[in-house]
């Protein structure tokens, strides 16, 4: 029978995520010799190689692809165990590693951390913010419990929960309030200025508009909403941002807000979390402590 550690594993599948053996080592908090020396027992029990190494990369031989897969499901049942255990020892969670992205981060994850820690006062919280497709990876791997993203991900070994929808806003130079609010036709004629790509809330604003990811688009884009809305405020363009950020982005920013016309772009905010977890009913609660965090957000009370 062939030995080899759940450690092991981890360690094979940081190698073939990030295809260099020194940030897989820095991700798993331990020496590149170390890693090295964990995947060439790793192979050595095997009897088989599993990377094709460089000086400038690896890279998964035919076998490792394979391995990978199997790899992966091995790591997501061992975490599944680990969440079942932690979920019969006590109802109370011990720990919450919780992903969210970008466009809602910053907005939302105040209120939030208070409901969880005031219902779970020895919870320790963990928060990663990145990117929608980043986080939907790192379910899969185990190293989420769940995420605060837009919805729907249509994953199908994910549970989906909506927690609330809210409306994107135009926003535009100060100059401007006075001015009709333009309909969808003008609004995509417009010098529309959108996050780089990769952010979800991009293609939501691009699918409103019916415009195509793949129009050329130089300078228009930026890496955060704060960006987008002081180069409006600059003069450069309009943009759309979600509800939620209006409170803190525009207060320093010499813009106008307004509420688009029907049909009203909008995106619906959910939970998400592996199927399988074993925390399914503490993330239940979760997200009903999320969905009441979003109902005391100052945007939300202050819809007519």
């Amino acid at each position: 029978m062939i030995n080899f550690t759940l450690k092991q594993l981890r360690y094979f599948e940081a190698v073939a995520l990030q295809g260099h053996f020194g940030r897989a080592a820095d991700t798993c908090s331990i020496s590149q010799p170390a890693l090295s020396a964990q995947i060439a027992a790793l192979e050595a029990a095997l009897g088989l190689q599993l990377f094709e190494r460089n000086a400038r990369h690896v890279q998964l031989t035919p076998f490792g692809e394979e391995f990978e897969v199997r790899a992966r499901e091995i790591l997501r049942n061992a975490e599944s165990l680990s969440e079942m255990a932690r979920g019969a020892l006590s109802n109370a969670l011990s720990r919450l590693r919780i992903g969210v992205i970008p466009t809602i981060a910053p907005y939302l994850l105040p209120s939030v951390i208070g409901h969880i820690t005031a219902a779970h006062p020895e919870i320790d919280l963990l928060v990663r913010e990145t990117m929608t497709h980043k986080l939907i990876e790192e379910l899969g791997a185990g190293k989420l419990d769940c995420a605060i993203v837009a919805l729907p991900v249509s994953e199908p070994s994910l549970t989906e929960v909506a927690l609330f929808d809210e409306e994107m806003v135009l926003v535009r130079p100060a100059h401007d309030a006075d001015r009709p609010v333009p309909d969808m036709d003008t609004l995509s004629q417009m010098k529309l200025l959108l996050l780089e790509e990769g952010h979800c809330f991009r293609d939501q604003a691009l699918s409103f508009c019916s415009m195509r990811n793949s129009l050329p688009r130089e300078g228009l884009d930026g890496s955060s909403l704060t960006t987008l809305v002081q180069m409006v405020g600059a003069g450069i363009g309009v943009t759309l941002i979600p509800e939620m950020a209006v409170p803190v982005e525009t207060r320093s920013a010499n813009v106008a807000v307004a509420n688009m016309g029907a049909p009203h772009p909008k995106r619906t905010v959910g939970m998400v979390w592996r199927s399988t977890s074993g925390l399914a009913s503490q993330l239940e609660e979760i997200a009903t402590l999320v969905r009441a965090a979003a109902a005391t957000h100052p945007a939300f009370k202050a819809r007519p």
